[in-house]
């Protein structure tokens, strides 16, 4: 007994802290906390925000778009989306030559629009000739941004911003073997086409270093530096279609997923407790905690919810009672022999935990299918589905039955109508056998 009572604190702890990080969000102006006052995430279709179609397109050096030039581009869009900060965002392919960009909640959609379209060009030049005005010309050195491993932005002795760079093991030995060339005169760094600074080399630099330093402010430097991190866009690409998603039309259907989801949940609530009595009432318990910690797993991970995502954790919400279903009439199959309450309600959940583990299982490889293979809305189902099942599984099993022990004890039942039964329904001569057996083994006379 004394394990099940430390068990119920640690569960009801369990549902504190899952109630204190489901109920605490950001006030306006106040910052995000990393586990509690954390914003729930929410799709395009529930805050609104942007899509864009992007169109890959052909140059004079690139006749036709392959399969594997649009992998690229997607995964070098994918890697600047990310960089904006919205983790929320999506990206796939639509036809041969187009992507879906989805972004939503996104409070500056130009600057959207132009970080996607950078081109993200590196290179360094040296000079060549310089005229009579001191205009200087020139030349490509090979050195360029497919040589770099990353950026990073820093600040110069001084406090200015600057661009910290580190080449990879290639670009290393061509930056040495360049800087010991221009010893005494001018390297000039380029980003996208425009000279970003020129220093002077004053000696051959070994280690695969660099910086781009200038009259930057910070948010220039962040720029730079995710762009080049996110690499240059393998083909160009271009946007042809701009869709904006309004707040009114996500809040409104925010509101009726709550009204649809209050009443489901409402509904097998009741139909628990009318048909279940005490123990439909423990499982209705069981299902709060179980929401708290679902949704607390939401905001923590983070997941993105939709409306598909709602519909997932609807479905998960009948799983688990499906779960309970199984335990307690199998528990009352126990109860119909005439067993106590402690061995029915064991028997009860081992009974049926082969088959909740079965369809459970059934049910999560299908989540990972559809994960694998689907879009980004069959995606957000399949992952809040997928949660749901495994959280339901541990709130039926773990807490339904450290539930019931603490409330019915280990006695005989002596008010089967707790249970749904009637008295003429209990195996008396069973029951009496069985305590027969119990009374010899542990030598008790009747």
């Amino acid at each position: 007994m004394r394990n099940k009572i430390i068990l119920f604190w640690v569960i009801v702890a369990i549902a504190i802290f899952s109630a204190c990080v489901v109920f605490t969000s950001p006030k306006e102006g106040q910052e995000a906390g990393k586990i509690f006052n954390k914003p729930a995430s929410l799709g395009l279709d529930l805050v609104g925000g942007s899509s864009l179609v992007l169109e890959a397109q052909t140059t004079d050096t690139i006749a036709k778009i392959t399969p594997d030039m649009m992998d690229s581009l997607l995964y070098s869009i994918e890697s600047r989306v990310n960089s904006l900060g919205i983790n929320e965002t999506s990206v796939r392919k639509i036809g041969e030559k187009r992507l879906l960009v989805e972004i939503p909640n996104i409070t500056d959609p130009e600057r959207a629009k132009e970080f996607i379209g950078e081109t993200a060009e590196l290179e360094f030049k040296k000079a060549v000739n310089v005229n009579e005005k001191g205009d200087i010309t020139w030349a490509s050195t090979g050195l360029t941004g497919k040589d770099l491993k990353k950026a990073l932005s820093a600040t110069d002795p001084a406090g200015n911003w600057i661009v910290s760079l580190e080449f990879n093991a290639e670009g290393s030995k061509k930056f040495a073997a360049l800087t010991k060339e221009l010893i005494g005169q001018p390297m000039a760094i380029f980003f996208n086409g425009e000279l970003k600074s020129a220093p002077i080399v004053q000696d051959q630099i070994i280690g695969g270093h660099a910086q781009i330093s200038g009259d930057f402010e910070y948010q220039e430097v962040k720029d730079m530096v995710d762009l080049l991190n996110a690499g240059a866009l393998p083909i160009p690409a271009k946007i042809i279609e701009e869709n904006s998603v309004g707040p009114t039309l996500g809040a409104d259907s925010i509101n009726k997923s709550l009204v649809a989801g209050a009443v489901g949940i409402g509904c097998v609530m009741l139909f628990m407790i009318m048909y279940y009595k005490a123990p439909g009432f423990i499982a209705d318990i069981a299902l709060l905690i179980y929401a708290l910690i679902l949704f607390a797993l939401f905001k923590l991970i983070p997941v993105t919810l939709t409306l598909a995502g709602i519909a997932g954790f609807i479905l998960s919400v009948g799983m688990a009672v499906d779960a309970n279903i199984l335990i307690f009439e199998r528990t009352k199959e126990e109860l119909r022999c005439g067993r106590s309450l402690f061995t029915a309600i064991n028997s009860g959940f081992d009974r049926a935990f082969t088959s909740i583990f079965d369809s459970n299982i059934s049910t999560i490889i299908t989540c990972i299918i559809l994960y694998l293979l689907g879009t980004s809305i069959v995606k957000g189902f399949a992952l809040t589905l997928a949660i749901g099942v495994i959280a339901s599984m541990f709130t039926a099993i773990t807490v339904t039955r450290n539930f019931m022990h603490l409330v019915f004890g280990t006695g005989e039942l002596k008010h089967p109508a707790l249970f749904g039964l009637k008295a003429s329904e209990i195996n008396n001569e069973y029951k009496a056998s069985e305590t027969t057996k119990e009374n010899a083994k542990f030598g008790v006379l009747d």
